[in-house]
Parts: structure tokens; sequence; C-alpha cells
């Protein structure tokens, strides 16, 4: 057996938010929060772990709250593929656990730092050129750099930009996010990763401690972020090979050089679009085949409910289906 994958919903609150936690979350935040200095001694999960329902997965947003020593509250999220406005809506959250602190009547001089740790397994600022897969964002003087308050901290970190081996790793927060990135691809722990908290994350996420049903449930989120990462890769190809030959389709018509600069950026959108539209239909028609219930399939396929029932519907009457059910 390996380990269950930490990308995961189930495999992230198992290893980070469960009752025997607290010392690997105090260690995985003093290692990114804080540069690896010992600055948290104590921290209190406010949402401890349970198990979700088996037959009504969650998106795969993962979300821990934490209290830490100071008072300042930690919320750590995961996310494995982008979504629109990702970035908006994490300020959001950030801001409405910031805002919620105070009671009716109490004043501002109560609130507490609010620190929002975001873990992605894809690149939320492909445009930025810094090595580095920690970021870390405050309120500054846009002109000198000085913090207006230190009460709100976003900080990303982004697994795509770790490309390092196991020996390679310098860092404490480097060994934390490979123990993020591959811990579900592996069969056992390296050892440069066997100290520690590290030793006892590898011990929690170890599929050998599973009840059958924790097994049962990890292998489905398996299953759902793999259908989900192979339904964005072939939107992406598809999308793009429909968007370039109607780009440049739509070039020659309105001339070489404007037409082209606009027909690739319609087509390549219109490509993607139709793309996904047809991947998320073949997903859908995967999982029916193979027992998922509708709703199972509305939500990992992101479609809607009539669609789905349709799909059904059809699976239903074709001779392959009977003989399935004889």
């Amino acid at each position: 057996m390996g380990f269950v994958d930490p990308r995961t919903d189930f495999g992230f609150k198992r290893i980070f938010g469960s009752d025997r936690s607290k010392p690997i979350l105090r260690n995985l935040l003093n290692a990114i929060v804080y540069d690896g200095e010992e600055r948290i001694t104590d921290l209190e999960i406010l949402d401890p772990y349970q198990n979700p329902d088996l037959y009504s997965l969650k998106q795969s947003i993962l979300d821990i709250k934490a209290i830490l020593d100071d008072d300042t509250i930690v919320i750590v999220e995961m996310q494995v593929l982008p979504v629109k406005a990702f970035t908006e809506r994490i300020i959001y959250n950030t801001a409405k656990a910031y805002a919620s602190q105070l009671k009716r009547g109490e004043g501002y001089w109560l609130l507490k730092p609010v620190i929002a740790l975001t873990i992605a397994d894809f690149l939320i600022f492909p445009d930025d050129d810094d090595p580095n897969p920690i970021s870390r964002y405050q309120l500054l003087n846009t002109a000198t750099g000085r913090r207006c308050s230190d009460h709100i901290e976003l900080i990303f970190a982004e697994l795509p930009k770790l490309e390092k081996l196991p020996e390679q790793l310098e860092t404490r927060s480097e060994l934390w996010l490979y123990f993020i990135q591959q811990a579900g691809k592996l069969d056992r722990a390296p050892e440069t990763l066997t100290d520690g908290e590290l030793s006892e994350a590898f011990e929690v996420a170890n599929e050998s401690q599973l009840s059958p049903e924790e097994y049962e449930l990890a292998e489905r989120e398996r299953m759902k972020f793999w259908y989900e990462r192979g339904q964005q890769e072939y939107a992406l190809e598809k999308g793009l090979a429909e968007g370039l030959e109607q780009g440049l389709e739509q070039g020659l018509e309105q001339g070489l050089e404007q037409g082209l600069e606009q027909g690739l950026e319609q087509g390549l959108e219109q490509g993607l679009e139709r793309g996904r539209d047809r991947e998320r239909e073949e997903t859908a028609r995967r999982m029916l085949s193979t027992g998922f219930d509708v709703e199972t399939v509305c939500e990992i396929a992101q479609l809607d409910v009539a669609i789905v029932r349709e799909l059904a519907e059809a699976i239903a009457q074709t001779p392959e289906a009977d003989d399935r059910t004889q």
C-alpha cells in the first residue's frame, strides 16, 4: 500500500486536520508561514476532522482553520485545479474571517491578525517569473513598501514551481511542499522526509491505517481528482487545436495580420469551451457506466442535472447496458 493523496479533501484533512494533527500542522505552518522559525508553540484546530459523507464528495477546496498561541487566526486552503476569480475568493474569505471576529458592540482593537495560506497544484500567477514557490502579500504603501498593517497576510504556495528531487530539498518548507505534491504517488517515504513531524505525517497518510470505509472514500476521491485533471488537460489540448484551426480560418478571411490576432483569440476561447463541454459529457458517460449516481456525476463533471439524466437514460437504453444488467 501507499499513502493517501494530501491534495484530496480526505487526505488533506486526515493529515493536517485530525485529532492527532496538531504537531504536524504546527510544523507545517512554522515552516511555510514563519520560514522555519519555531514561532508557533501551540495551536487549536477550530474545525476538527470528521469523515465526510461517502456519497456526497465536496468540491476540491480544502479548508483548515486554526488559532495560534498568539491568537493569530490561520486559514489553510488547498486547490487542485484553477477556478475563475480564485484570488478574489481567497481575499473574500480572508476578509470575512477577519471581520467576523467581532460581536455586536466590540471594539476594533480586539481584532486579531488573519493569515491565509493557500496551497495550489497549479500556477496561480503564471506571468510571475519568481522561481520561489512561496509568495507573500500584505497591505503596503506602493511607493515606499511600508506596511500599513500586518493584520492581514496572504501566502501562496504554488506546487508546480517545486521541481526538485528529494535529495535536493533544502528548507523545511520545501520538504513539506514536496510531501503534499508527491506523497500520493509514493510507495514508501524518502529517507530525507523521515524525521519528526514529516515521519508522523507519512504514518497518518499510510493507507494501511485506513478502515474499509476510509479506504473506499480515499479511492473515490483519488478517482475524482484524476477525472478532473484529465478533463482539464483534454479540454486544453482540444481547445488549443480547435482554436488554432478556427483562428487560422478567420485570419485568412479577415486579413492576415488583423485576422490572425483576433481569430486566434476568439477561436481559442471558443475551442477551449467546446473541448471542456465534450470532455465533461465524456467524463459523465464513463462515470455513469461504472455505477456513479447522478448527483455525484453532476458534481464531478460540472454538468446540469438534466443533461446527466439524459445521458443516463441514453446509456440505459444501449445493448451494452442491457448485457450488464443480466
